[in-house]
This record gives structure tokens, sequence and C-alpha cells, in this order.
């Protein structure tokens, strides 16, 4: 049995208590045995490894395209959404497989090195399946949909169960309907009850533009131009649900404590009121937003009513990286713009980033928290450390990783 103690000036467990001061993590065969100070937790014959800064869980991104990494050009292309997805789906005619395995495990590599050691992950080709799931990166793959009718009756649908039924490298599997703009409704309700039947959980995009809530309340507008012009034919055409994006995946059951959604920017007070009575999460992605003219999440009111929330930072092809802090740090700027002022705020975006991204995902096995019996995912950030933790972290944490710990195993170091 091996054992190695991991000791820095701070401990963050993210179960409750304080933070830690001259912390120590003892881990054995890949699991944490205890938590708590240095005079405290000591075993005889374990290797010592003394770290700077705050250790802590290893972070989680609660949405990401791993396979995109290699596109980070088309996040500088200035393109809004619309003209930004049709240029990605060209893009994509151009890929092999090997070419999008090698994008992905790239992607793992940024995130391993900027202290990520779990991710929600869209898997639109399941090539990239087993290669990210040898990376030991926890977290869910989602596989991705987009259909209409026709084109699941005309062999997506046999294709999908087949992704569901196939190797998957060893990673977890849940269900990705892409967006009520690419999916039919009839579609996306079946994907529902597939995703129920096998006990998987469910990630979906969610109003991450106004295009996508003009399409879902009345059928018009720009993403209805789109479908007619590539020939789908989706219910929502037919003068669309007549409410907002919440209420339409309420409709047939789509919400709830199994499914969390990506961005959440246009969702009015009754929208959001009814994710939080379905214990449904949000994954914000603020910087991708920004990036794609979507506009910005009503981070500030998600916040004051207590929704669960988590971050993530969609592909490189709509952001400037992978580093859940530089996410973070642009979540917070926009909260205080917004008008909030509690002085909660930062311990809430590292929650967001650690436990609050694993129960997103239904827990991973206590991944986002620093607990005996817990898999060892740890990571280290070289921030100042005599005062707040959480200031110090959103303030200073970009960029910042000194080593990352996966299941025991040190997998990056700096």
């Amino acid at each position: 049995m091996s054992s190695t103690l991991h000791v820095a000036p701070v401990v963050l467990s993210m179960v409750g208590a304080e933070p830690i001061r001259d912390g120590a993590v003892l881990v054995e065969d890949g699991r944490i045995v205890a938590v708590g100070s240095r005079s405290e937790v000591h075993s005889a014959g374990a290797r010592e490894r003394v770290w700077r800064g705050v250790l802590m869980p290893g972070l989680v991104n609660a949405h990401a395209h791993l396979q995109y990494t290699d596109f980070g050009d088309l996040a500088l292309s200035g393109l809004a959404f619309p003209e930004w997805i049709r240029t990605l789906t060209a893009r994509r005619a151009d890929f092999s497989e090997v070419m999008w395995q090698e994008s992905a495990r790239r992607g793992v590599h940024h995130m391993l090195r900027s202290g990520t050691t779990a991710a929600a992950d869209v898997v639109t080709d399941p090539c990239v399946l087993v290669p990210v799931g040898r990376s030991g990166l926890r977290g869910i793959s989602y596989v991705e949909v987009i259909a209409d009718d026709a084109m699941w009756a005309g062999g997506r649908r046999a294709a999908f169960l087949d992704t569901l039924d196939g190797a998957s490298g060893g990673r977890a599997l849940g269900v990705s309907p892409h967006t009520p703009f690419t999916v039919g409704t009839a579609v996306f309700e079946e994907c529902v009850a597939i995703a129920r039947e096998r006990g998987l959980r469910l990630h979906p995009h969610l109003a991450e533009t106004a295009h996508e809530a003009e399409f879902i309340r009345h059928g018009t507008g720009r993403f209805a131009e789109l479908n007619r012009a590539v020939g789908m034919a989706l219910e929502l055409l037919d003068g669309g649900s007549g409410g907002g994006p919440a209420a339409y995946l309420a409709g047939f059951d789509g919400l709830g404590p199994d499914v969390h959604v990506a961005h959440g920017v246009h969702l009015a007070a009754e929208d959001r009121a009814l994710l939080r009575e379905q214990g449904t999460a949000v994954a914000l992605c603020v910087r991708s937003n920004a990036i794609l003219a979507a506009g910005e999440p009503p981070v500030a009111d998600y916040l004051a009513e207590g929704a669960p929330l988590a971050l993530g930072t969609d592909s490189l092809a709509s952001s400037p990286s992978l580093d859940m802090w530089e996410e973070a740090a642009a979540v917070r700027e926009l909260a205080i713009r917004q008008g909030y002022r509690a002085d909660d705020l930062d311990r809430r975006l590292v929650e967001a980033v650690t436990v609050g991204g694993a129960a997103a995902m239904g827990g991973l096995d206590g991944a986002g928290a620093l607990r005996p019996g817990g898999l060892a995912d740890l990571a280290v950030f070289d921030v100042p450390t005599q005062g707040d933790p959480y200031a110090a972290l959103l303030a200073h944490g970009t960029g910042s990783c000194v080593a990352t710990v996966l299941g025991g195993r040190l997998v990056h170091r700096r």
C-alpha cells in the first residue's frame, strides 16, 4: 500500500469546514484517508509532498467540448453565434477521426495543467470517447444528438444507440440533445426517455442566445431561417411553443435533478424558478457568451435566487482558455457589474467550480471535495495564503496551478 502526505499552507476541503491553515491530506492507493491540520494528519512511512499556496479538490468544468480544442482560431474570428455555428459546422468536414482524437487529447492536457480533474464533455464524434477515457479525466461524456424526425429515423437513432452500447474508454456516458433549435421535439422527448430508461444523465444547451429564445417561443427568427435553409423540419417551426425555454423542456419532462443545462443566458424569472423547482443546475460560460455576442447571463439573479450553479469554459472554439479560474473571474466581474453585493460571492464561485460542478453531474464519486474515502483528485494553486483564500483564488488563480493529482497520481507539476 502506497501513501502520500500532501501538505500546504492552506487546505480547502469544500465540505463545509473553514479553510485549514497548515493543512494536510493523506492519500493511500488513490483515495483520501484523512484531511486536517498537519499536526493531526500523519502516517508513518508516507511520502511527503510540501506545496506552496492553496491545496484543494481538482476543479470541475461543467460544460466543455474537448474535441474542438484545435478550433481556437474561431474564438478570434469575431463571428456572432449564428455565423459562428455555421462556420464550425462547415469546418467539421475537414477533420478525420485521428484529428478529432488528437484535438480532444490536447484539451485534456489543457485541463489537467490548469487544475481541472473532471469535466462534462459534449461528444459529437464518438471516436473521442476512448482517448478521453484513457486519460483518466473524471466526469461524464454526453453523447450529442442533432436530428429532426427524418434524420432520427434515417440512421441517427441507430447510431446514437450504438454509441451508448459501445466502447467508452471507461468514461461514464450521458445524453446531450443539442438544443431546441437543432433537435425536433419528438426526438428530444425520446432522448430524455432513453436516458431515463438507462439511468443516464442529461445535458442540453439552453437559452444561449436571444435567437434561440425567439425560436422556442414563436418559431421565428434567425434559427427558423437556418433550419429552413438546411431542410430541418422541427416542430417549433410551426408557431413555436408559446413559452420560455425552460417551460419548453418541462413540457416533455426534460428537466429534473438528473439534468444540467449549459448557458442559461436568456431565461426570465419564471424560467429560472422552474429550473430551481426541478433541481436543474445551470453551467454558466460567460466568456464564450461574450465572444459569440450571445448576451450576458443573469448571474446576479441566479446567485440571489439560490440557483444551483456550476461553471464551464465551453470549447476553445469560443473561449480564450480552459482555465476555470479565468472563467470564474469573468463570472465574478459580471455578477458585480449586475449589482451583486453580498460578501459570499468569492466562496460561492469557488463552490461552483468544485462541489457545484460535481453536483451538476450527480456527485461523481465525491469529486469537487476532499473527504475521507473520496477519490484523491487534488490541485494546488500558487496564490497568496495570508488572507481570504477564496478571494485569492478568484484574483490570482488563473495560470497558477503548480500541481494536479488524479486518483493519487501526480499528472502535472510546474
